[in-house]
C-alpha cells in the first residue's frame, strides 16, 4: 500500500488501543518505513509497541497527553532527531464522554474538548507544518465520529468536538492543498473498542448481556441498519486507503463508516 513511498514515516495518536493500534499494524504490515506511536497509556504502548514487530530504529514511542502543547514541541524534535521527515498523520485519540447536559460540570466539557478537539488541533498544526516542511507531500486522517453529524441525546461535548474537528480538517484541507498535503476525515458509527469501557450505560448493558460482545451485538441491532458494530481492523482499512496514494485526489472528504446508522 506504501511501496511507492520509500522511508515513509506516520504519526498515530491514541494508538495503544481500539482503531490506533489496528492502524499502527497495518501501516507497519503495509510497508510504512518509521512509525510515531502516541499514547498516554505507558502499559498500552508497550504492548502495541511489541504487536507492530518494527526493529527500534523505526519505531518512535511516545508516551504523552495529546493536548499539551509543550508535549508536542519535544514530539517534533524527536521525530525530526531520529527520521528526519513526517509523511502521514492519524489524529485517532479520543475520549467518551455521556450524560445529559445539565449534570455536565464544565470541567467535564473541558476535559473531552481539550482531547477530542485540541488534540487533532495541535496533530493537524504538527503534521501541516513538518509535512510540508518535507517537500513531497503526504496526507492525514483525522477520526471524528457519527456524532458529528447525528445528534443524541448524553453525547453533548463529545459531538460537539467531533463536528468541530470535522470543520478543523476541513480547513487544513484547504491550507495543506498547496503543499499537496490531503486532509480527510473519518466518522465511524458503533466500533468495538475499549473506549466503551467505563459508560455507566455500557457497562450496565455488558453485565446484563453477560459481556461485552453482546453488548455490542444488543446496541448494534437496536439501531444500526446491517446488525453490527464495525471490528478496528476495519476502520483502519479506510484509514490506511485515505493515507495512501491509492486515495488521490482526496482530501477535505468526510468518509461515514457507520453500517447505515445516519443514512
Amino acid at each position: 500500500m506504501f511501496d511507492d513511498n520509500p522511508g515513509a514515516v506516520a504519526l498515530i495518536t491514541g494508538a495503544g488501543s481500539g482503531i490506533g493500534a489496528a492502524t499502527a499494524r497495518l501501516l507497519a504490515a503495509e510497508g510504512v518505513h518509521g512509525l510515531v506511536l502516541m499514547e498516554w497509556n505507558a502499559d498500552s504502548l508497550a504492548r502495541i509497541r511489541e504487536e507492530v514487530g518494527l526493529p527500534d530504529d523505526r519505531l518512535l514511542c511516545l508516551a504523552q497527553d495529546v493536548a499539551d502543547p509543550k508535549a508536542w514541541d519535544d514530539a517534533a524534535t524527536q521525530i525530526a532527531a531520529k527520521f528526519g521527515r513526517l509523511d502521514y498523520a492519524v489524529a485517532n485519540a479520543g475520549i467518551p464522554a455521556g450524560g445529559p447536559l445539565v449534570k455536565c460540570s464544565f470541567e467535564e466539557w473541558r476535559r473531552v474538548i481539550a482531547v477530542n478537539l485540541d488534540g487533532v488541533f495541535l496533530t493537524l498544526k504538527t503534521g501541516l507544518k513538518m509535512i510540508g516542511e518535507g517537500g513531497r507531500g503526504g496526507a492525514m486522517v483525522v477520526i471524528a465520529s457519527v456524532a458529528a453529524i447525528k445528534a443524541e441525546q448524553g453525547a453533548g461535548p463529545y459531538a460537539a468536538a467531533k463536528a468541530g474537528a470535522v470543520q478543523l480538517s476541513k480547513v487544513a484541507a484547504r491550507e495543506g492543498a498547496r503543499d499537496q498535503i490531503r486532509v480527510n476525515v473519518v466518522l465511524p458509527g458503533g466500533v468495538k473498542t475499549p473506549i466503551w469501557n467505563g459508560l455507566p450505560f455500557f457497562d450496565s448493558l455488558s453485565d446484563k448481556m453477560g459481556g461485552n460482545e453482546a453488548a455490542f451485538d444488543a446496541m448494534a441491532k437496536g439501531g444500526t441498519p446491517l446488525g453490527r458494530f464495525a471490528a478496528p481492523e476495519e476502520l483502519a482499512n479506510q484509514i490506511g486507503h485515505l493515507l495512501s496514494s491509492r486515495s488521490q485526489p482526496m482530501t477535505g472528504a468526510s468518509v461515514v463508516v457507520d453500517g447505515g446508522l445516519s443514512a
